[in-house]
């Protein structure tokens, strides 16, 4: 029998990244919904692909263009996370993928544990402002939760069979970025346009500067601190300088 799958954001790195692994036993999968912001043109080929019937397009103006042009009667397409409560029914999910950028990913966040047996999220913003209201959610349709940054699964996969009690401190590492090396003395001179250019990874240009500023680290210790509800210390240790 096939696994129901939502993505949401299937058009950014970590949504492509599930596309793909998904594409790859297509044969056990079946994705009943899929979302981007604007990129209309990679999502509509996502579906074709995979025949998916229902996608959303956040972005308004997108949305009307998309609609318009839309010439496959088998997809139909909404502007809006709200309608996530039209298109799936209660509990088919097997897993849901939240890859949206920005608290934009709260709504659908809170609204996917109704209809998913497994919640996967992406999504900082949400983690960090709307955990408690997530976990109650969670809690009261018997939602698995699955942290998807990589420090986060790191810290879940080797703590999960561990009594909180035998672990002393957690460290989250700092390391790379834009500056490291960069001589001090032109730190006054530095824009936002040098700290776009990220080293090793291009992703969104905000995730690229709070990564420059180390304010990406400080959400990750939140982040923690919240997903694994512990009172054990969660230190931020820089490997090497970032700004």
């Amino acid at each position: 029998m096939k696994k129901n799958i939502v993505i949401l954001g299937s058009t950014g790195s970590i949504g492509q990244n599930t596309f793909n692994i998904i594409k790859n036993d297509k044969k056990n999968f079946d994705i009943k919904l899929l979302s981007t912001n604007k990129n209309v043109s990679k999502i509509i080929s996502q579906a074709k692909e995979f025949k998916v019937k229902n996608i959303i397009i956040n972005d308004y103006n997108e949305f009307i263009k998309a609609k318009s042009k839309n010439k496959n009667k088998n997809i139909t397409i909404y502007n809006n996370f709200k309608d996530i409560d039209k298109i799936l029914n209660k509990k088919e999910i097997f897993y849901s993928m939240v890859a949206v950028s920005g608290l934009e990913g709260l709504q659908p966040t809170l609204m996917l544990p109704k209809y998913s047996s497994n919640l996967a999220i992406a999504n900082k913003e949400s983690l960090i402002c709307g955990w408690s209201l997530i976990q109650k959610e969670l809690k009261k349709y018997n939602t698995n939760f699955l942290p998807i940054d990589s420090e986060h699964y790191s810290i879940f996969s080797l703590i999960k069979d561990v009594s909180k009690k035998d672990i002393k401190k957690i460290y989250i590492t700092a390391s790379g970025g834009p500056f490291l090396n960069y001589p001090k003395k032109k730190f006054k001179f530095i824009k936002p346009a040098h700290a776009l250019k990220h080293p090793n990874w291009k992703m969104g240009k905000k995730i690229t500067i709070d990564s420059a500023t180390l304010m990406n680290k400080v959400f990750e210790v939140i982040e923690a601190k919240n997903n694994f509800n512990s009172n054990t210390p969660i230190f931020l240790r820089s490997c090497t300088s970032h700004v």
